[in-house]
C-alpha cells in the first residue's frame, strides 16, 4: 500500500474554509432526499461526533431551532420537518412557539423544529489531530506546497509544488476553492466554475450573550444554497451572527478590499454568475444591502431575536464559500466528482463538508482504490 500524501498550500492546515465555518455539525434537515449532501452529512456526523469523543476534541450536541416568523412559512416547516424525517434524521420535533421559547426564550417565531442531533465541534483541532492521524500512519502532511504543474505520466503523476516535486500513482484534488483549476491542471476542466462568496459575521456582546443558548436558524429559502443570517453558539466561547452572502473579488477574499484581478476577472466573464444574479436579483440586492447596511443586518436579526439591537453587536470574522456554478446560472448544490484515469476530483464540497469530512474522506479513498487495482 502507498502511503498517503497531504499536499497543503499553507504554512499549516485549516487555514481557510475549515476553521472559517460556523463550527456547526449539520445533521442534514434541508438536503434534498438522496442526495449525496444528505447522505454523507447523515454518516459524517455520527463520524464526526464519535472521532470528537474519541479523541477528547471539545464539541457539543446542543440541538438546533429552526423557527418560521410569519405564517406564510409554516407549510416550509412541515415539509421541512417530512424531508429530515426521509433523511433519516432521529428526534425531530415540530414546536409550537411556546415550546420553542421553552429552548431559547429569547426567539421569536409561529414555529420551530427542534433538531436534536446537531451540535458545534472544534474544527481546528479536528484538522489537527486528523493530521497527527495520518502521519502516525505512516503518511505525510507537506506544508507550503502550492501547486504549480500536474504532468501525467506512464504509472502516475507528477506533481510540481513551490518546494519541489512529488510523484504519486493516484492523484485526489480536494483543492476547494482551487478544486475546478487543480482539474484544468490535470485535463479535467469542469464546465461548472467555482465562484467564491465572502459570509460576514457580527458577534454579540459578552453582557448580551444571554439572548441565545445554542443554535437558531430561519427557514431556508427555496432554490438558495445559502442559510440566511443566523445565530451560532461557538465552541471556543461566543455567539456569532450571520453570515450574509456576497460574492468575493478573491478566492481568498475575507474582507471587501482584497482583490486578486486573476479571480475577479474570471468571476465576471463567467455568463453563470450573470444567469444567477438575474433570476436570484432580489436576493442579490439584500445580501449586499445586508454587506454594506449594518441596519440591514440587524433588521434580518432581529426576525428571529427582536431583543437584539445594534450596540449589541461587535465585528465578527469571514469566511469564503467555494461553490461551483453551472455555466446555466445555477448552483451545484450537491457534491460534484470528476474522475480521470489515476485521478479524483472533488470539485463542488459545499456545507455540510466539515460535518461530513470523514465521511467524504471515506468516499475519496473507495474511489480512489479503484485507481490502484
Amino acid at each position: 500500500m502507498e502511503a498517503v500524501r497531504v499536499l497543503e498550500k499553507e504554512s499549516a492546515v485549516a487555514q481557510h474554509q475549515s476553521t472559517h465555518n460556523s463550527g456547526v455539525l449539520h445533521a442534514g434537515l434541508q438536503y434534498a432526499p438522496g442526495s449525496e449532501k444528505a447522505r454523507l452529512a447523515r454518516v459524517g456526523i455520527r463520524r464526526m461526533t464519535e472521532f470528537c469523543r474519541h479523541h477528547g476534541i471539545a464539541h457539543d450536541i446542543c440541538g438546533k431551532l429552526v423557527v418560521a416568523t410569519d405564517t406564510s412559512e409554516l407549510p416550509r416547516l412541515t415539509s421541512m420537518l417530512e424531508r429530515g424525517g426521509e433523511n433519516g434524521l432521529e428526534g425531530l420535533k415540530l414546536l409550537a412557539p411556546e415550546e420553542a421559547g421553552e429552548i431559547e426564550p429569547h426567539v421569536r417565531c409561529v414555529g420551530a423544529i427542534l433538531v436534536p442531533e446537531e451540535g458545534i465541534a472544534d474544527y481546528a483541532e479536528v484538522c489537527r489531530v486528523l493530521r497527527r492521524e495520518v502521519e502516525s500512519k505512516g503518511g505525510e502532511v507537506i506544508c507550503g506546497a502550492e501547486v504549480h504543474r500536474l504532468v501525467r505520466e506512464d504509472i502516475g503523476w507528477r506533481i510540481v509544488v513551490s518546494n519541489g516535486e512529488v510523484t504519486t500513482r493516484v492523484l485526489v484534488n480536494c483543492g476547494g476553492l482551487y478544486s475546478d483549476r487543480i482539474a484544468a491542471m490535470a485535463g479535467s476542466a469542469p464546465t461548472s466554475r467555482i465562484l467564491p462568496f465572502r459570509g460576514e459575521y457580527l458577534r454579540l456582546r459578552p453582557e448580551r450573550e444571554h439572548l441565545v443558548r445554542h443554535l437558531i436558524y430561519p427557514l431556508p429559502e427555496p432554490g438558495f444554497p445559502f442559510l440566511g443570517v443566523h445565530f451560532t453558539r461557538r465552541i471556543t466561547g461566543g455567539i456569532d451572527a450571520g453570515p450574509n452572502a456576497v460574492l468575493a473579488f478573491s478566492r481568498e477574499g475575507y474582507d471587501r478590499t482584497t482583490l486578486h484581478l486573476r479571480d475577479l476577472f474570471e468571476a465576471l466573464t463567467f455568463p453563470g454568475l450573470w444567469r444567477f444574479t438575474y433570476r436570484h436579483r432580489r436576493m442579490v440586492v439584500r445580501e449586499l444591502a445586508q454587506s454594506f447596511n449594518s441596519a440591514r443586518f440587524v433588521a434580518a436579526l432581529q426576525r428571529l431575536v427582536p431583543e437584539v439591537q445594534a450596540d449589541d453587536l461587535i465585528a465578527g470574522g469571514s469566511g469564503v464559500r467555494a461553490q461551483a456554478v453551472a455555466p446555466s446560472g445555477d448552483f451545484v448544490h450537491d457534491f460534484l466528482w470528476m474522475e480521470s484515469p489515476g485521478a479524483v476530483h472533488a470539485i463542488n464540497a459545499p456545507s455540510p463538508a466539515a460535518t461530513a469530512s470523514l465521511a467524504i474522506g471515506e468516499e475519496i479513498a473507495l474511489r480512489a482504490m479503484r485507481h490502484l487495482s
